[in-house]
């Protein structure tokens, strides 16, 4: 990780709601800098103590009949918050209730492939690209007649809200991206990385070999702890905490959409022709304007960019943090509290 600079917060934010939220997250304010560093303070614990979402909902949307959680009011801004892989929606658990607090309208979709969210046709094909992750968005937004999001995410989730942002600006008001840039292509793909960056990607090349599509299969929960343990080394996961979570890949369409998704990625699978416009536009690297914060935990065990090898992507209001304190791939849930801190100030750049 590169060096980061902790800058002292200069300013408090303009509204007594948000000062109010604020203070139950325990910050005293947002940071003008571009960089800056979040820890847990001294002796507090970082649980907000929810561990279930209200009933979820389903809607159509698209090909699909997406389930979501939804926490709020109804007449809230709006805000996505966007799970990764092998994760699901019960990374954001903690920070709903957070951002219902602070008056926005919350929905956490499952990802196609997860949960209750379904095909609607058994002859859609199960794919996995970015194109098609992106467009699930926009459709789910169409759906649920939202005009224009925050939008967060990590992992899958900060690559589809990258997508949406970059193509859709106009309907993402700003964006919380773990990571930061996570567009990619086939073309891109090709190139070669140094051993160790490889050795990362260790799955990705397991998942190319049918014994790698039937591994997963058989062995779909084991190889999914395995990928947070090893993506979030200093994370003390709880045996309870991953079952629940766990239980969402149980999805019929799971297995296929996650081969689909990294063999597509090494150009070992196509893609839908449908979208070969988007990819098209993806391919050239678009640069993000809405107003973003990019995150990065110092103990991400997963593969990710540097920040400075993204940050000329973003070209409006901007800032990186950095969470401490052990904060692996997935700080929705090792720090929930910093994290719905970071949606409601990037709402406010």
């Amino acid at each position: 990780m590169s060096e980061h600079i902790d800058h002292p917060r200069r300013k408090f934010l303009g509204t007594m709601a948000l000062g109010t939220v604020l203070a139950q997250l325990d910050t005293i304010g947002a940071a003008s800098a571009q960089t800056r560093t979040s820890a847990p303070a001294p002796g507090r614990s970082d649980r907000v103590g929810e561990t279930s979402f209200a009933p979820l909902k389903q809607i159509v949307a698209g090909t699909l009949d997406v389930g979501y959680a939804e926490a709020g009011p109804a007449e809230g801004p709006p805000v996505l918050l966007l799970h990764g892989w092998p994760y699901d929606i019960h990374s954001y658990v903690e920070v709903a209730p957070l951002l219902a607090k602070a008056g926005y309208r919350v929905i956490v979709p499952h990802l196609r492939g997860y949960g209750s969210t379904r095909f609607l046709s058994a002859g859609t094909p199960r794919n996995g690209q970015q194109a098609a992750l992106g467009t699930d968005v926009i459709a789910l937004m169409d759906a649920l007649k939202i005009e224009k999001a925050v939008i967060a995410g990590y992992d899958w989730g900060a690559r589809t809200a990258n997508i949406v942002a970059a193509l859709w600006p106009e309907r993402c008001k700003a964006m919380v991206s773990v990571s930061g840039y996570l567009i990619g292509s086939q073309e891109a793909n090709k190139a070669p990385l140094p051993p160790k960056a490889e050795l990362q990607w260790w799955y990705q090349y397991y998942f190319a070999t049918a014994r790698g599509e039937a591994g997963y299969a058989k062995y779909t929960k084991d190889f999914a702890r395995l990928i947070w343990e090893l993506s979030s080394p200093e994370w003390k996961l709880d045996d309870a905490v991953f079952a629940r979570s766990a239980a969402s890949l149980d999805n019929p369409d799971h297995v296929a959409i996650s081969i689909h998704n990294y063999r597509w990625r090494l150009g070992l699978a196509q893609g839908e022709s449908k979208y070969d416009e988007i990819e098209r536009r993806l391919a050239a690297f678009p640069s993000i304007g809405v107003p973003t914060i990019t995150i990065e935990g110092d103990a991400n065990g997963a593969p990710h960019p540097e920040p400075a090898a993204y940050r000329k992507r973003f070209t409006g209001r901007y800032e990186h943090r950095l969470f401490k304190g052990g904060i692996g791939h997935n700080p929705p849930q090792e720090a929930p509290r910093e994290f719905a801190e970071a949606v409601i100030e990037a709402d406010r750049l």
